[in-house]
């Protein structure tokens, strides 16, 4: 698709279907908007003869010329037969600016469905509907009906907020900052975010792709296209909406921690895409990643003239992944030496309020000269002995003559004027904040390790398919969508360990099982209906030979007491784990509707949801990923042997959270699944409990 959609930015003849000259319709603004378009416009209108003095034609059958892309501005009821008469002359590009589709109820979600369905039976890259349209600098093309065009630069941007396409255009013509490509992404009904990622990433006058998105189509599909495009284009997001999605309550430990912010900020990640917060970060971070190189290293050096700045940009570094750069002797030497007395030499370098271009240039010099400075921020207050205007001048050649990053923080209004110009003109962004000055660095810091990650893939390990698909199959026997510990079958055919154990429904029978496990014994009541058994006593640890006929009876009397209707499929007998000897952790997934299968690993135990100690992915995972998230959480300490503990077995955790990833990856079916908790030990690891809800129809 991606040279189809380059006839969306580079067409030689556009066709705009609804073009007219009445006042105050979006026609007649596209139209005007593509006054200085590198080409030809055709109008297409049968109520009107001529539009501007272009002569009309009534359809597009009636156009005598071939067509690059149709820009759609009639009725909602007419738009999917205009996007057919495209498609039947061999148009392969179109925008839909029209509205009413489904964002506007079951009606026009049907006719959304239409839209689509031509769409792809005749091959039309179509953007929308309901968009703003798209813009396109290097060929002068401004397709859409918002009040004003954008500067050339290297940034293209995406936006499913058409509104905001307008406000940001609009703010960036005033910050100098220019774009490449602009597109509205509408309601996606055939183009998504997924299509013009792949497109940007191939595409060598884009430096950086930006994006404005409510939401992601495929996450899958998305994170793979990502990847390839971040490992030289990078890639930076706004994802509104951070609230938990879904109404309806979530019944595992995963499920009730892992909303679909969570989802997204896995995803995300995992894509190697940056995520700003807000709009000020995501331009922030555009303009550092467009103008300068990727740092060596994570160590920064600031120099400024105003303490308090300095100390600002201390913390900053300190909130960050970056770390403050320790100079050489010969620096802190040279620093002494062109420094007055009261000045600081050590970093963050104070040249004091009384510094001129010059002090300020041998400064910032001296430190990027250093080997262990690989990038620096330089800050500084207005004062009457400074020029702003030089000072730039001397930072941008500081820059270009050391290769390596910089960002200025030189702070003030009207004196920052021009020397904001001139910085930005030399590819060196500069801040009012300090703060925002680091963040930015960070941000180069991060897209680097983006750019040397090696994804690796997936393990596809020797399991028993089929007996997981039995166990799985209880839920339509049963008729129920849930399962728990009758389910640890499940576990051991996907090669996760479990304690030996043994489902009974007599007295006797548990007896019998008690006596083929050595020791004392755990003994868990199992019914689909009761989620948290230890809640209400349905759990007895420690039960000697002795006892378990009546810790057989007294737990299906407490069960039954606690819901008379539950059904109790009978009580478990299981080794006993020593969870002292190990660290007890959780491994669970819950399903989301956009990336799939999200894997969740964190401290476990009866604890989970109290502490939240988690960390999350998006399956399948690499070995890479299931180490990271060892890493991730507060509890790492003990996994790797805190406090004279001994080391847990990691490769073991690692293998075990990459097991499961296959099983939910090879089963859609399962919806949300615990493993809680899972012990793990210097010898491994054991899955003392599972609970699972499956969708039966997806068998």
């Amino acid at each position: 698709m991606t040279q189809g959609i380059r006839g969306l930015f580079a067409p030689e003849r556009i066709a705009v279907v609804g073009a007219t000259e009445r006042e105050g319709s979006v026609g007649r603004a596209i139209w005007q908007n593509l006054d200085g378009f590198d080409g030809e416009v055709v109008p297409v209108n049968p109520r009107r003869e001529t539009v501007f003095g272009e002569s009309c034609f009534p359809t597009l059958a009636d156009v005598p010329h071939d067509i690059d892309l149709v820009v759609v501005v009639v009725p909602p009821e007419s738009a999917v037969d205009v996007v057919r008469e495209a498609g039947e002359r061999g148009v392969e590009n179109a925008v839909v600016v029209t509205a009413g589709f489904g964002e506007a109820g079951s009606e026009g979600a049907a006719r959304e469905r239409d839209l689509q369905q031509v769409a792809e039976e005749y091959g039309v890259n179509l953007v929308g509907p309901n968009s703003l349209g798209i813009l396109s600098t290097p060929r002068n093309l401004n397709a859409t009906f918002g009040p004003g065009g954008a500067l050339p630069g290297t940034l293209s941007f995406m936006s499913q907020s058409g509104a905001f396409i307008t406000a940001v255009l609009d703010w960036a013509n005033d910050q100098g900052i220019g774009f490449k490509d602009v597109v509205s992404l509408g309601n996606k009904a055939v183009m998504d975010e997924t299509d013009f990622v792949d497109f940007w990433g191939e595409d060598d006058h884009t430096g950086v792709v930006l994006g404005y998105l409510e939401g992601i189509e495929d996450g899958r599909e998305f994170i793979e296209t990502a990847r390839e495009t971040t490992r030289e284009t990078p890639i930076v997001l706004v994802k509104s909406g951070r609230t938990e999605a879904g109404a309806q309550a979530a019944s595992s430990h995963t499920g009730t921690l892992a909303g679909s912010e969570e989802a997204y900020e896995a995803g995300l990640d995992q894509a190697g895409v940056l995520r700003a917060e807000n709009v000020q970060e995501l331009f922030d971070f555009a303009r550092v990643l467009d103008g300068q190189p990727l740092p060596d290293g994570d160590s920064v050096a600031v120099v400024t003239n105003a303490g308090g700045p300095g100390v600002m940009a201390t913390d900053a570094v300190g909130d960050s992944r970056l770390s403050m750069a320790s100079f050489g002797d010969e620096t802190i030497d040279a620093l002494r030496e062109s420094l007055p007395g009261g000045a600081n030499v050590y970093n963050p370098v104070d040249t004091i309020g009384d510094a001129d271009v010059e002090r300020f240039r041998t400064a910032v010099d001296a430190a990027l000269a250093d080997e262990n400075v690989d990038a620096a921020v330089v800050i500084s207050a207005p004062t009457a002995v400074l020029d702003y205007a030089e000072l730039a001048e001397a930072v941008v050649a500081c820059q270009r003559e050391h290769g390596k990053p910089m960002v200025a923080c030189l702070m003030g209004g009207e004196r920052a004027t021009d020397a904001g110009r001139v910085l930005r003109e030399g590819g060196v962004p500069n801040y009012f904040d300090p703060a925002r000055a680091v963040r930015s660095l960070d941000a180069l810091a991060r897209q680097r390790e983006i750019t040397e990650r090696e994804y690796g893939t997936p393990p596809n390990f020797d399991v028993d398919r089929e007996r997981a698909r039995d166990v799985l199959e209880q839920v339509q026997e049963r008729g129920e969508n849930r399962l728990g510990v009758e389910a640890m079958d499940l576990l051991d055919a996907y090669g996760i360990p479990t304690p030996k154990s043994e489902i009974v429904d007599t007295p006797e029978d548990a007896v019998n099982a008690a006596q083929d496990i050595e020791g004392d014994v755990v003994m868990k009541i199992v019914s689909p209906d009761i989620l948290h058994k230890s809640d209400i006593g349905g759990v007895k640890v420690g039960v000697s030979p002795e006892e378990v006929y009546d810790a057989f009876e007294d737990l299906v009397t407490r069960a039954r007491n606690y819901q008379p209707d539950a059904t109790i499929l009978g009580v478990q007998v299981q080794e006993q784990v020593d969870l002292d000897a190990g660290t007890e952790t959780i491994l669970g997934v819950n399903r989301d509707p956009q990336f799939g299968p999200l894997l969740m690993f964190g401290l476990g135990g009866i604890f989970v949801e109290v502490m939240e100690d988690t960390t999350f992915r998006v399956a399948p995972v690499t070995d890479r990923e299931a180490t990271e998230m060892l890493d991730e959480i507060q509890a790492a300490p003990l996994l790797r042997g805190a406090r004279g503990r001994p080391s847990a077995d990691r490769e073991s955790v690692a293998e075990t959270i990459q097991r499961l990833s296959q099983l939910v990856t090879d089963f859609p079916a399962i919806l949300e699944l615990d493993v809680n908790p899972l012990v793990a030990t210097p010898d491994g690891v054991q899955a003392i409990d599972v609970r699972l809800t499956v969708d039966p129809d997806e068998l």
